[in-house]
Formats: structure tokens, sequence, C-alpha cells
């Protein structure tokens, strides 16, 4: 690969976005190109799509829509926006494909990269295809790697996504071979405030007993006094994290408590469960999530032997300067870490890592 290429630009409208966008990528060689638009103009995106080709002469593209997208050290929300970065990968390093809509077109899709097994993909979804943590599972089977990095759909408008083509529903993406070599890691942004606790009783998602003790009593231990003294203060800041089997560095999937019964004891949480599963609670704020982003950061430097060329990131819309605050977000520190390498993205509606669906996460992956 040959060094990326990148712009990102708002305007007034859709086409002033995208020549701005443009401008500052500038010409040069390239075979693959990855695209953000905002929402607001997402009824413009096969046009971006046309314009970004004719103009840099590449015919492979992927990409989504998002309330909001990113580039390197800045993000724009709510406003007419693009973002773009093209890379120079060799024709058979990379396969772009769409269509998987459910595990029958998971395991059939052409992944292959030229002659050679794909090791790796990139994919974005519309959030409304069902079964969508089936989809990626059966996907990263595909892959001999078995990750998967991207994001679904988040819009309030046209849930579009791109494959050189604009895509509505399902899953579409680019899958690579090894020779491209990527380095990717995950941030939850949450912080456990309890101990492990094991799902004793539950009823699809309704949580029963955790260690064989009522819910919601568990809880009111583990938040602490001072939150459980005003429960109107929970929402948004205290998470159930369910913890993923097999893994060996805590990983868990960070879900909402969407209701809490405090008469009959119950909590209902965004996830079915089942007994047996492993769940603590967890708090998210400002510094949690400034604390767990070092953590990945120092992390993934720490595991290159170069300089990253370039990089695609993938966040939680609860994230962004709502949590971090203005000036002071996630892309900015990862400019501070990695400094002004190309990067582009999208806040989503969920985010992919591994064979597994997050939410509340950040996803970065460097081209190394």
């Amino acid at each position: 690969m040959s060094d990326f290429r990148y712009g990102h630009a708002s305007g007034a409208d859709w086409r002033a976005a995208a020549n701005g966008c443009l401008q500052q990528i500038g010409t040069g060689s390239g075979t693959l190109g990855f695209l953000y638009v905002t929402d607001v103009i997402a009824g413009h995106y096969g046009e971006i799509l046309t314009l970004l080709r004719e103009q840099t002469g590449i015919a492979h593209w992927v990409g989504a829509t998002g309330i909001g997208v990113c580039a390197t050290g800045v993000e724009y929300m709510d406003q007419p926006a693009v973002t773009a970065m093209v890379g120079d990968f060799d024709a058979d390093s990379f396969r772009v494909f769409s269509g998987v809509t459910n595990e029958k077109d998971a395991a059939k899709v052409a992944l292959e990269c030229g002659g050679s097994s794909p090791n790796f993909a990139i994919v974005h979804a519309d959030p409304q295809t069902e079964h969508m943590d089936k989809l990626v599972a059966a996907l990263a089977k595909r892959v001999e790697s078995g990750f998967l990095v991207g994001g679904l759909v988040s819009s309030r408008g046209p849930q579009a996504h791109a494959a050189d083509a604009v895509i509505d529903g399902g899953v579409s993406g680019v899958a690579f071979s090894d020779s491209v070599i990527v380095a990717t890691r995950l941030t939850q942004g949450c912080s456990p405030i309890g101990p492990r606790r094991v799902v004793t009783g539950c009823q699809r998602n309704v949580l029963i007993s955790l260690d064989n003790k009522p819910a919601f009593d568990v809880f009111l231990e583990d938040i602490g006094e001072k939150l459980a003294s005003d429960l109107n203060r929970v929402g948004g800041h205290v998470f159930a994290g369910l913890s993923v089997p097999g893994s060996d560095t805590g990983d868990y999937l960070a879900r909402n408590l969407v209701g809490i019964d405090t008469q009959s004891k119950l909590i209902a949480i965004g996830d079915y469960l089942k007994k047996g599963d492993g769940l603590m609670f967890c708090r998210r704020d400002a510094k949690t999530a400034r604390d767990d982003m070092a953590r990945m950061l120092e992390s993934i430097q720490q595991g290159l032997y170069s300089r990253p060329k370039a990089g695609v990131y993938y966040s939680c819309l609860g994230r962004g300067e709502a949590l971090f605050g203005k000036g002071k977000g996630e892309l900015k520190m990862i400019q501070d870490v990695f400094g002004d390498i190309p990067i582009v993205g999208f806040f989503c509606n969920g985010e992919i890592s591994h064979n597994r669906l997050y939410g509340y996460t950040g996803v970065l992956t460097l081209f190394i």
C-alpha cells in the first residue's frame, strides 16, 4: 500500500461538502475509497458517491451514513458533512461485497481476494436487518482471523450504506487478504462498579435473581448508596455488562437498563438472558470513557512495529462530544497519540468488533 489520502468538509449543502472533501483528497493513485456522509444529506449519497468516483477515478467504494461522521481530530454532527479516504491497495488484496441479508447469504457471498482467502473485513449494515448478531457471527467465520470491524448505519432518514453502489438493507463491506496488515482494538467506555455476578433467575430479558438473590437487591448493593438514593440518576450512567463467554480479557457487552420494578425486585435489560450468564453492573461517564480510551490507545500503540499509515474509527452515537465534551473528543485523543495520519469513520447505531455486535463502544482499526 502507498500513502493514503483523505478529506473532510461541511458545507451549506451536499455538493459544497463533497467538493470541499475532494479538494483535500487531491490527485494521485488509489484503488479503494471509504465514504461517510451525515444523515442530513443521506438522500444524496448516490450523487456524492458518483461525484467522488468520477473526480478520483477510483471505482471501488464502501461506507455508510451516520448522524455524525468523523475524521482525523474532528467530528461533524447534524450538518451536511462528508469524510472520505482513499488507499492504493493491490487489486488482488481486497474484494467489495454486498447482499448479505441472512445466514445463508453470509455462507455463500464471495469474499475471496484474487486467489487468496479473506483474512479480515470492514462491514457496514442496516440496523433494521433481522438477526444482525447472527449475521455478524456468520460473516466472521468466513474470514481467517475471525475479525470483522464496522458499524450499523445511524440515520433519521434513509438507512444507506455503500459497496460500489448505494445499498438499502443487509450487510455490505470489503474483505481483505492477509497481505493487508491491520491492528484493531475496542474501547468500552465503561467501568465495572460491582463484582461479576451469575444470573440464577431470568425470563427473556428480565433479570429475576443474581447469585440466588433478588436482582434489584444486588443492583442496589453494587451501585452504591449515592446512586441507590436517587434512581433517576441511573439512566444513561449505569449499564448491565454481560460477560463474553471464553474471553480471557474480561470482555463484556454493555446493555441498557430498560426497566426496574422495585416492588417485584426485577430488572429488564436490553438483551436476552439465560441462567449461568455472567453479569456485572457498569458505570459510564466522561472520566471512565477517557480512561478506557487512553488504555485502548496505549494497548494498540504498544503492539505496533511501525507507524500506521491510516485508520478507520467507528464510535457509538452516545459517545462523541456528548460524552467527552466539546473539542475534547475521542478523535482528538487518537490524533494526540498517532498524529495526523488519515482517519475516517462515523457514529454508529451499534458497533462491530471481532464476531460480535456492541453498543457504547469505539472501534479503532489501523492500516500498518
